[in-house]
Formats: structure tokens, sequence, C-alpha cells
């Protein structure tokens, strides 16, 4: 018996002590995420970090997430995260709340909201949460009104919840990494930040409308497993991520187009 209990707690060390030599692997979109990780390299190279980009309308990463191919993955914020979970039956973890990526309204073919034609199209997010975002945004600045009390953080909504809509908009619900090659086939779209910037848009200077960074429920976060929760490797690159290094590199490269989580008002 205690040869066999022995073995076993041999078997146990062995396979943290490969766990632990193993770089920790996140997956990441590329614009900002994996800029921001490949800065971490830089500030804390004794933490082996492996950064999977993931290109747009690729694999989901919070499959790889659950399945064991990664340790952790960083593109997403807390409403999708939700909705992740009930979609694929799985329950994570949030290790970090890192930045926020102001949601906007861009056009190739006006230069104003109040130009916005009669029936013009706007294609949205296709996915709950950010449809729903996408819906409170054009509320917030006027393009219609919704028959539902609440606020983005605490309220999905669909365009079966738009009450009044005066410039009789088009909704048009297209996948989140697909917004950017549509914009010239619309009059406007509301795009997620990373996917604006990896198509050469500055929010903070093209956007037409963009969400306020204050009180934004939309962080992207450092997402893991429970039990990878536990793992000191994740621990110290959730303190790297919301280090004040890392809001100085934010700050400095993305010109207010990403905006650092340190110093923004919450709820």
């Amino acid at each position: 018996m205690k040869a066999a209990f022995y073995t076993l707690a041999g078997t146990a060390l062995f396979v943290a002590q490969t766990l632990h030599a193993a770089p920790l692997r996140v997956a990441a979109d590329p614009v900002p995420h994996a800029e921001i990780l490949e800065y971490v390299k830089t500030i804390d190279p004794k933490l082996d970090l492996k950064i999977i980009e993931m290109s747009s309308g690729g694999i989901n990463p919070n499959e790889l997430l659950a399945s064991g191919e990664v340790d952790a993955n960083y593109f997403q914020h807390l409403p999708y995260l939700k909705d992740q979970e009930k979609a694929l039956g799985k329950t994570f973890s949030v290790a970090a709340a890192v930045h926020i990526e102001p949601l906007g309204l861009y056009s190739h073919k006006v230069k104003s909201l109040a130009a916005l034609p009669e029936g013009a199209s706007i294609a949205v997010p296709n996915n709950a949460p950010n449809l729903s975002r996408s819906l409170w945004l054009l509320q917030k600045n006027g393009l219609l009104k919704l028959k539902s009390v609440g606020d983005a953080a605490s309220t999905l909504v669909t365009p079966a919840d738009i009450s009044d809509n005066p410039k009789k908009l088009k909704i048009i619900q297209i996948e989140s990494p697909q917004i950017p090659r549509a914009l010239d086939d619309v009059d406007a779209a509301i795009i997620n930040g990373n996917y604006a910037l990896e198509a050469g848009l500055v929010p903070a200077k093209d956007a037409l409308a963009l969400e306020s960074a204050d009180h934004n429920p939309y962080a992207n976060l450092l997402v893991t497993t429970p039990e990878r929760l536990k793992d000191p490797r994740i621990a110290e690159l959730a303190k790297d991520l919301t280090s004040p290094q890392v809001a100085e590199f934010i700050r400095k490269n993305y010109n207010g187009s990403v905006i650092p989580v340190e110093g923004l008002k919450h709820d």
C-alpha cells in the first residue's frame, strides 16, 4: 500500500513539475491583446508566455480553453463570456479585467450622424451581447429609442425592442470580425474596438459615435478555468496585465482607442 501511495504521489509531483515547466499558453486577438501580451513578455521575461494569436472568424478561444488546448484567453468582455458559458455548457473564471475597447459607429459614406439618410443601413454584431450593446449606443446618440428600461450593463435588447426609429434605420446583423469588410456595403457600421484597430481605423478619431469608457461593463478580461485559476503563472500574468507599466503602455500606444481599466470610474 505504501509503495502504491508513493507511486501516486511521485506521479502527481511529476505532472505538477511538467505543468510548470511548460509555457503558459494564452489565446488572444492580434490587436491589441497579443500586442499587450508581447509587451508583458518584455517586462516579465521569467514568465514563459506562449501567445497564440486568433485569426478573425477562426476557432473559438473559449472552446480551446475548455478542451485544455490553451491555459487562458484574453479577448472578451463579461457579457460575452456569460453568453459563451451558456452556449458551451462550461464554467470559466475571470483572472483580471484589463482594458476597455469602446464600441464605435463608423462610416465610409457620411461624416456625421446627422448626415445618415432615412433608411440608412447599419451593420451591427450578430452575437447577443454586442448586438444589445450596439442598440444602446444608437439610442444614446439619438438615432432610435428602445422599449426597455435599464441600461447596457444589465439589460439585453434586440431589434424587437426598438420602439421608435425616426430615420427608419435598417439593422443588419453580421458576424463581428466581418463587419469592417462590410463598411463599403452599408451606410454605417458598429464595430468592436479590436476589429476596428485591425482594419486600420482609429476609434478615438474615426468613430462618428463612441462608447464612454467610464462605467463601462465591457472590460476585456483574462479568462481561464476554475482549476487553472490556482496556477501561480495565471496570477502572475493577471498582476502584470493590471500593472501601472501595462496601463501606461496602453495609453501611449493606443491614444484613447484602448483604455486601461486602471483609473476609470466604475459603478
